[in-house]
């Protein structure tokens, strides 16, 4: 969607210009009118004791005008004016200034904002119902957009030209498509592999890249309102509390049945290693009834969870 944003291209005036004028003014404003009292007891004058009393009256107008005429901006900060309803473009220069007080402005924030979304109970792909919160970074971009595409300014009726209250708004607009994101997001991936199928992207091992699939979407979400996501990371992962306990009972036996067959390789490695020092050193001479108890026992030494207690053979050993 096309920017329909613009910088103001009004009249501006140098603000402490202006503010001399408006010191100024009341000056020649009370004198004229003191002048114009001293005339009226002075006959012959005609109407230019009038005139200057009008003058003087004019003048004080004018300083009124000239009062609320005054804006002032910070970094990152803009004012988006509008002329008796009509967009007029977006006032974004730093400093002290002086525009026609008949322009309408709304101050708007252009700095980045954090929001931490709060853990939400979403269902993965496969149906697991799981907590996941997220942190994200966000700017107002398109002025225009944020003012006029939607309906940001009803939440902030009360503070109308208040920044604080339209971002307010604007961080609710937020906070709500970010929970529909990341609802979306969550849902195309499954919590883990549960060894099934390692190659598979999951929201525990998919880092950056659900990351960046995440901004994209809140991205395409916000543009409406001309908010920019600067950065989104998921910064909460469980399961939900109902299924908890039963998913690490499968992650603790998962695990150990992962250990057990590094242990069972390890050991399967020794013994064909003492078979083959037992016969290139030509130490014993084992049969296969033999060698299949050596295994075994050796098997169960090195497998066992506790220390074996060997029983020690004082016969002969037969060949």
């Amino acid at each position: 969607m096309e920017s329909k944003e613009f910088n103001f291209k009004g009249t501006t005036l140098n603000g402490f210009l202006m503010l001399f004028v408006a010191i100024v003014l009341p000056v020649l404003s009370i004198w004229c009118i003191y002048k114009a009292i001293i005339l009226f007891d002075i006959p012959n004058h005609g109407i230019f004791p009038t005139i200057l009393f009008l003058l003087g009256a004019l003048l004080m107008v004018s300083e009124l005008f000239v009062l609320i005429g005054f804006i002032m901006l910070e970094p990152n900060t803009a004012r988006v004016t509008t002329w008796f309803g009509k967009y007029s473009g977006t006032f974004n220069r730093t400093g002290f200034y002086w525009i026609n007080p008949f322009y309408g402005t709304k101050k708007v924030s252009l700095r980045a904002r954090n929001l931490d979304v709060e853990p939400i109970k979403v269902n993965d792909k496969v149906g697991n119902p799981v907590m996941i919160g997220l942190v994200l970074v966000w700017r107002l971009k398109d002025t225009y957009k944020a003012l006029f595409e939607v309906d940001s300014q009803t939440m902030a009726s009360s503070t109308v030209g208040d920044a604080k209250g339209l971002m307010r708004a604007l961080e609710d607009f937020v906070a709500v498509q970010s929970d529909a994101a990341l609802r979306q997001v969550a849902g195309q991936y499954a919590y883990d592999d549960n060894d099934e199928n390692t190659s598979e992207l999951t929201l525990r091992s998919g880092g950056e890249e659900i990351n960046e699939e995440l901004e994209s979407k809140l991205n395409e979400r916000l543009a409406m309102a001309g908010i920019e996501i600067v950065e989104a990371r998921i910064n909460y992962l469980a399961y939900a509390p109902e299924i908890a306990a039963v998913m690490l009972r499968r992650q603790q036996a998962s695990a150990i049945i992962t250990a057990r067959e590094k242990i069972v390789e390890g050991a399967v490695s020794m013994v064909k290693m003492a078979l083959d020092k037992l016969s290139s050193d030509d130490i014993v001479e084992l049969d296969d009834d033999k060698k299949a108890s050596m295994v075994s026992n050796l098997l169960v030494v090195l497998c066992a969870d506790e220390s074996a207690q060997p029983v020690v053979n004082t016969g002969t050993l037969n060949m």
